[in-house]
């Protein structure tokens, strides 16, 4: 029978948590919230998750959400205050080396790309900006794509290439990528379907699918097709085209906030307006072209409030993070 426990409840942030994510390499956690503050969890001697350092200098008003860069030594935190503030422990404490400014107001969410050399950022000022690492602590703007025509929730990076994927208020995903042969960026696709704001998105381990979640409490699954297709889906100008394969709908009484597809057990994980967790698996023998998801299960109450964030651990299978407004961050093991 599945079970979703409760390994430890994280407390120290006051108001509301709204981001939490695990460093790609260890245990430690990095959160944020409505308290302008970062703190950074690790394990002591008792496998219990302390408080190890609080960030509180870099930025005046609510942080959104945080990323760890892919070697696990750079954080990045997207904030209200319309800046992006970048975290490294060089000299053995964590300190912002870098602010990047341009754009216009709030900061919803931030993405390493799996080199390591571009970063993305989202904003309410409808914008996507690609930052490039041209060096020591150092970012330049390689592009502002203007593709959505409403305030953008969340931005994620395909898990190996550099595609990049966004979702917004504007109902739609896009999908954006680099032309060599002008190193100008251009939107590939644009996801359409969902019927309101789309809270949040995250690729499956082999990037060839996208999970979507949305204020129309829906979730859905985008097949990638590349061009020469054995489906015989047509791809225009020979690009990948992305079609819509499953509708997950009935399960979500309110807002699906947060969506994370688990890399290593291919399990879907939600975060709900209901204070709920939800988790989905894909059906044995299931067609990738018509997949079928069943709810595996659902968590009542698994806050007290609307639950933001939802994250698996990247290297240890069945653990997951939760956030809240309730103020309050989760680790949870997943088993079945």
């Amino acid at each position: 029978m599945p079970k979703l426990e409760v390994l430890q409840v994280l407390s120290g942030h006051k108001g509301r948590v709204w981001g939490a994510t695990w460093n790609p390499l260890n245990t430690a956690i990095a959160t944020c919230g409505e308290d302008k503050t970062i703190r950074i969890w690790s394990q002591d001697n008792n496998s219990k998750w302390v408080t190890k350092t609080i960030l509180s200098d870099g930025h005046s008003r609510t942080i959104r959400s945080v990323a760890w860069s892919w070697n696990g030594n750079l954080l990045a935190s997207a904030s209200f205050d319309a800046t992006t503030a970048i975290w490294d422990k060089k000299s053995g404490e964590f300190e912002c080396s870098a602010t990047l400014e341009g754009h216009e107001n709030e900061v919803k969410s931030a993405s390493w790309s799996r080199s390591g050399n571009l970063l993305a950022t989202c904003s309410r000022d409808k914008s996507v900006w690609i930052w490039e690492v041209i060096g020591d602590d150092e970012f330049e703007c390689a592009a502002v794509l203007n593709a959505h025509t409403q305030d953008v929730k969340k931005v994620e990076w395909h898990p190996e290439l550099e595609i990049l994927a966004s979702a917004s208020y504007d109902n739609t995903i896009k999908l954006y990528i680099e032309d060599p042969a002008d190193n100008d960026w251009s939107c590939l696709d644009t996801l359409s379907g969902h019927t309101s704001t789309v809270w949040s998105i995250s690729f499956d381990k082999s990037g060839k699918r996208l999970a979507s979640c949305s204020d129309d409490r829906t979730v859905r699954i985008w097949q990638a097709y590349e061009p020469g297709n054995e489906e015989g889906i047509a791809t225009p100008d020979n690009a990948t085209v992305w079609k819509c394969v499953c509708i997950l709908s009935g399960y979500h009484t309110r807002s699906v906030y947060d969506i994370s597809w688990c890399k290593l057990t291919g399990l879907i994980a939600t975060a709900c307006g209901d204070d709920m967790i939800r988790i989905f698996k894909e059906s044995d023998g299931s067609d990738k072209n018509q997949p079928n998801f069943e709810l595996l299960l659902s968590v009542h109450r698994a806050h007290t409030q609307d639950v933001n964030t939802v994250a698996w651990c990247p290297h240890t299978a069945g653990l997951l993070l939760s956030t809240s407004d309730d103020g309050e961050v989760k680790v949870w093991k997943f088993s079945e």
